[in-house]
């Protein structure tokens, strides 16, 4: 069984992702790790080649502003990454996904279970969330995601690169028959950093859904510039977090240099705003 990594990363040091934690956790399950750093001049592509590993193979990609709808730009380059894949399976994770330790075992027995069920085309993840701090869980996020496909047979990475596709039909854990789950766990820092940091990382990822329209006008420019200043979590379906971490992130969480944002958590069965989420989400409640 041969088993690749994939992810994409740009702007990684600018915006905080833990991307090199992440590769490194990945890199004891794969015989390849492919990274594709868009153009970016952060120092980002020199962080993922100091990793040092032989594993690695490291590009340089160019983001098609042309594609900055809807979070195109994503998929897109997460399929440029997926194409130089060789392994039967393929591991994606994106740059502020990291794997525990722990976990590494299941992962490879999941692989090795499924290799020859050749209708099994992706295995899927449980998540842990952490908004604001490392010891704070959003309980609203999504709770599964493929982060395993098959390699070789078509499975495409879809939308804005959360998930994949097959045939135009998206894998959807875990009623899905063509996936099934690896039992392991995701922890998903995207949202921990400092404020000012996290509102500027939003205001660039909006780039990719909503285009670039906003940088025409100064005074728009100015007015998110400050909006990103005053950037503040909402914790509002958040619950306190003291398990374990992957051991490639002690370093960076010890390292925290801002405060944990307050909140005054509140058990999930009250918890309107999180009640509020689990029915939008199953489409029972509409969207305000």
């Amino acid at each position: 069984m041969r088993v690749s990594g994939f992810t994409i990363i740009r702007r990684g040091v600018e915006f905080g992702f833990p991307f090199v934690e992440s590769i490194r956790s990945g890199l004891p399950l794969v015989d390849e790790f492919v990274v594709a750093v868009g153009d970016c001049d952060d120092g980002t592509y020199e962080e993922v080649v100091g990793i040092g590993s032989p594993k690695l193979n490291v590009f340089r990609t160019t983001w098609d502003p042309e594609m900055k709808s809807r979070g195109l730009i994503l998929s897109q380059q997460t399929n440029l990454a997926l194409d130089r894949c060789t392994g039967d399976w393929c591991l994606y994770l994106q740059g502020d996904e990291v794997l525990h330790e722990k976990d590494l075992e299941r992962i490879r027995l999941a692989m090795q279970v499924n290799l020859h069920r050749r209708h099994v085309l992706g295995l899927s993840f449980r998540y842990k969330h952490f908004m604001g701090s490392y010891h704070i869980l959003n309980a609203l996020g999504y709770r599964r995601q493929v982060r395993i496909v098959r390699g070789g047979v078509g499975v495409r990475s879809i939308g804005d690169a959360c998930g994949f596709g097959y045939r135009g039909s998206k894998l959807r854990p875990p009623l899905d028959w063509r996936v099934r789950s690896t039992g392991a766990w995701v922890y998903h820092y995207g949202w921990v950093k400092p404020p000012p940091v996290m509102g500027e990382k939003r205001r660039a990822f909006c780039r990719l859904y909503n285009g670039d329209q906003a940088e025409e006008n100064p005074a728009t420019r100015a007015e998110e510039a400050a909006a990103a200043d005053r950037f503040e979590y909402d914790l509002a379906a958040c619950i306190p977090y003291d398990g374990a971490h992957p051991a490639v992130m002690l370093d960076r969480i010890a390292a925290q240099d801002w405060p944990a944002p307050p909140f005054q958590p509140v058990p999930l069965w009250r918890n309107a705003a999180w009640w509020k989420g689990r029915l939008q989400k199953a489409g029972l409640l509409r969207a305000a």
